[in-house]
């Protein structure tokens, strides 16, 4: 298949286009730009720095991708963005790149949604069958876990983690790690139920959602001291891979700087951009 150009767009000849890739009235593609075959992108659309795309993206106007971190530390660095294959990427979606103390990697998995005004900041790590409603705000180094649904205009705390399947409620405050399979909300972002519907809708059994719900009550609701209720569902030899998979993140939780997992990768991360970038590993903590 033939790419498709509109002769207002400005791609730089040294940008890599596949096949069947169509670039809409006046975007802009920058130099070290790779988009694979069948991705189509709008109008108005500037996509640049080190940026590689999958294939069978549809990338709508005025989106802007691959832009400089907005991180004052940021030297100029040849970092990067990486998207995967056959997601929607909406009106004003901004996607900045990594930064070197951050892993010099902004990444979006495949099968994603990202929802008009929606932002993901430099150095966040966004995995596969996400959904970013609109005006959703990533700061930098966010994970967001594999079929979590954040809803519109939640904003999330630099280093936080959305665990798997989890949903945030609108206009949520994200401040601390949010726990996979979980419904939270809130200013004080609080854990509120078990994610059941979106469980279902993604195919999970209902030995399993059950098993989550009993969990859920017994860590958020009986009162108990959490580290205690965790301690014994982990002696449980009955206890499924869901619930220790849920256990183990609130686990990983503890481990971080006020709730935040993350923050006590800084060091590793700082390592892994240095190597990326082919510099030495002096770390910056800045």
């Amino acid at each position: 298949m033939a790419k498709h150009i509109h002769p207002t767009a400005v791609v730089d000849p040294r940008a890599t286009l596949a096949d069947g890739v169509e670039v809409g009235p006046y975007s802009i593609i920058g130099a070290e730009v790779t988009i694979g075959e069948g991705t189509r992108i709008g109008p108005h659309v500037v996509i640049e720095g080190k940026t590689r795309i999958g294939k069978n993206n549809k990338i709508v106007g005025q989106a802007s991708i691959g832009g400089e971190p907005q991180d004052i530390s940021y030297r100029g660095e040849n970092t990067e963005v990486e998207i995967g294959d056959e997601n929607m990427i909406r009106e004003f979606v901004t996607i900045n790149r990594g930064t070197r103390k951050g892993g010099a990697l902004t990444h979006v998995g495949s099968g994603c949604l990202l929802m008009a005004c929606s932002h993901i900041a430099h150095d966040c790590h966004i995995e596969d069958k996400v959904i970013l409603a609109n005006n959703v705000m990533l700061a930098g180094h966010v994970h967001i876990g594999k079929g979590a649904n954040v809803s519109g205009a939640v904003g999330a705390h630099h280093f936080v983690t959305v665990g798997e399947y989890a949903y945030v409620g609108g206009m949520t405050r994200i401040e601390h790690d949010v726990p996979p399979y979980m419904i939270v909300e809130g200013r004080r972002c609080r854990v509120r139920n078990v994610n059941f519907v979106g469980l279902q809708r993604s195919g999970f059994n209902d030995e399993d959602i059950e098993a989550l719900r009993a969990a859920y009550r017994r860590l958020f609701r009986s009162g108990d001291p959490r580290s205690h209720v965790i301690e014994e569902i982990k002696a449980d030899t009955t206890t499924t891979p869901i619930v220790q998979r849920l256990v183990a993140s609130l686990e990983q939780t503890e481990l971080g700087k006020k709730g935040r997992y993350r923050e006590a990768l800084r060091e590793e991360f700082a390592r892994l951009g240095a190597e990326r970038l082919g510099l030495e590993t002096t770390l910056n903590k800045s």
